[in-house]
């Protein structure tokens, strides 16, 4: 299988295809990515071709196509909080850029397309566990936009006979996620400060609930449906049912760091769910052979990668 990843130089990008160069069932991978979020950095010593352009770049896009069998499409402009200061270019880079995508995928005959929707769609809706049948409420631009990538992968499915699979991501984290930006997410501004011996900032009063997801469990799953070219007529969540609160995961920190760490609380975020987990009966029925990395185990990767990426930083001499 030759296989194409959009937005290969972000966080879950790199981790998939370092995850899918170990494939025996995967021949060669390609990334297209703008660099816009992610860093070619991420790329570092894998044997990968890297196609420098934005999917929304017709010409970009037929390139990174060009003889592929399979596209996982991960490229998207992340977090709630940007996406209401602009909400046009989550937009674009959203919802049209996974239409963008569909249309090379269906230009060039690929027999597979995955693509990576978001929790966020169910916003409003307080049931829990959230069900894919489960109707959505999205309360942010990103929302919007990633309901829009998933509604439109399963038109194409519909209309043109393209099997896709969209899945919804459920607070993904681990090695490689960024901590150094306005719009990080939570566990990689926790595990930095925590390492930094700073407080961490909640966002409200810290009780909100997550389905946290470790990186390498979703590149497992993604590259399971690969393998067997799995597809659906629905979204699927991906993530195990948790709800663990903003507390327990600075409570987790505190026993891999063997130290407490400070806690302060910052007004809470327009467009932030108060809590998610997901309903994964139809994931376990896709992949009955998935298991979830413990938060624990998670956590500790996590805290060894970010240990070692800021040592490195600090023995690089500035420039």
């Amino acid at each position: 299988m030759r296989l194409l990843v959009t937005g290969g130089a972000g966080f879950i990008g790199a981790n998939l295809t370092r995850a899918a160069l170990e494939d025996p069932s995967i021949t060669d991978v390609r990334v297209i990515d703008d660099l816009s979020t992610g860093s070619i950095a991420n790329l570092t010593g894998l044997d990968v071709d890297v196609v420098t352009g934005s999917i929304l770049d017709d010409d970009a896009l037929d390139r990174a196509m060009a003889g592929r069998d399979a596209v996982v499409h991960l490229a998207a402009l992340p977090s709630v909080p940007r996406s209401i200061r602009e909400p046009v270019a989550f937009h674009q880079a959203n919802a049209t850029g996974t239409l963008c995508v569909l249309e090379a995928a269906r230009r060039h005959r690929l027999d597979h397309v995955v693509v990576a929707s978001s929790s966020s769609v169910y916003g409003a809706n307080p049931a829990l566990p959230k069900d894919e049948l489960a109707w959505t409420r999205p309360m942010s631009p990103y929302a919007a936009s990633k309901l829009a990538t998933e509604a439109y992968a399963l038109a194409y499915q519909s209309s043109y006979g393209l099997p896709t699979l969209a899945f919804r991501f459920f607070n993904v984290y681990g090695p490689g996620q960024r901590h150094d930006h306005p719009y990080a997410a939570v566990i990689p501004k926790f595990v930095y400060a925590a390492l930094r011996g700073e407080p961490v900032a909640f966002h409200g009063d810290g009780r909100q609930t997550r389905d946290f997801t470790y990186v390498e469990t979703v590149c497992e799953v993604l590259l399971d449906g690969l393998r067997r070219r799995v597809q659906h007529p629905q979204p699927v969540n991906l993530a195990f049912g948790t709800r663990t609160t903003l507390h327990t995961v600075v409570a987790e920190l505190e026993q891999i760091l063997e130290r407490p760490i400070d806690r302060r609380n910052t007004p809470p975020r327009a467009g932030d769910i108060r809590h998610s987990a997901a309903d994964n009966q139809l994931l376990s029925e896709l992949f009955p052979g998935v298991k979830a990395a413990s938060l624990t185990d998670g956590l500790r990767a996590t805290v060894r990668w970010l240990e070692a990426h800021l040592a490195a930083q600090e023995s690089t001499p500035a420039r």
